[in-house]
């Protein structure tokens, strides 16, 4: 009869240790905190990486692509972005714009997905360098340079005053919210100025195309990195 207690004791402590075993072991867990999934990924502060110029203007990362239908329609879908951003790019862009755009220009001479593309847009950037110093620069720089590579492959240039019938920026929306504030405030609109002083007719009024296609591409004084 006093073993009872004994025994007793011990079935409630084999019970509580399979409960706590069943607790930590046995039930289902959550799904893991992010730093769980990828140790490393969550840092409370990143290093400010600086783009040195030999990584601006190294060697080409991509193989060479010999699927030439892949190469045509990555050259078009390419040419539209690159246009398109020229023609979008602030009309007086500050100094980190500035070379925010020219670091862009030669890290994608080095990732374009065409190796041998690539290298010879590098040839060309070597002659031409980027031009940043505003949006109308910028884009006469884009369609020189897309003459260029035009007349390298045998193809028809380019008449930059009505390359916006070619390459569509999406002006036009800014264009009409702009002469919505302008009828409120009765101030004459950014796209009625631009009117005065552009050829095109198209989407790309905000695009001076006549001051583009006076752009002397030489090379602008270099920045950092530059």
């Amino acid at each position: 009869m006093g073993n009872r207690p004994t025994i007793r004791l011990i079935l409630v402590g084999a019970i509580f240790v399979t409960f706590m075993i069943f607790m930590l072991f046995w039930l289902p867990q959550g799904p893991p905190s992010p730093a769980t999934r990828a140790p490393g990924h969550l840092e409370k502060s990143t290093p400010n990486v600086v783009v040195k110029d030999e990584m601006l203007k190294g060697e080409v990362v991509m193989p060479k692509l010999g699927n030439e239908t892949a190469k045509a329609e990555l050259g078009r879908a390419t040419w539209k972005y690159f246009h398109t951003m020229m023609a979008r790019y602030p009309e007086d862009p500050t100094e980190e714009q500035q070379e925010t755009l020219r670091s862009f220009v030669y890290l994608f001479s080095r990732l374009y997905p065409c190796g041998e593309c690539a290298s010879h847009f590098q040839q060309h950037l070597k002659k031409y360098p980027p031009q940043v110093s505003s949006r109308n620069a910028a884009a006469g720089w884009a369609c020189f340079i897309h003459n260029e590579v035009n007349t390298m492959l045998d193809k028809p240039q380019f008449d930059c005053t009505k390359i916006g019938d070619f390459y569509d920026c999406g002006c036009a929306d800014d264009d009409e919210v702009e002469e919505k504030g302008a009828k409120t405030t009765g101030e004459k609109s950014h796209a009625e100025q631009a009117t005065t002083k552009a050829k095109t007719t198209g989407h790309d009024k905000d695009v001076d195309w006549d001051a583009m296609n006076a752009v002397a591409i030489s090379k602008e004084p270099p920045m950092r990195g530059g």
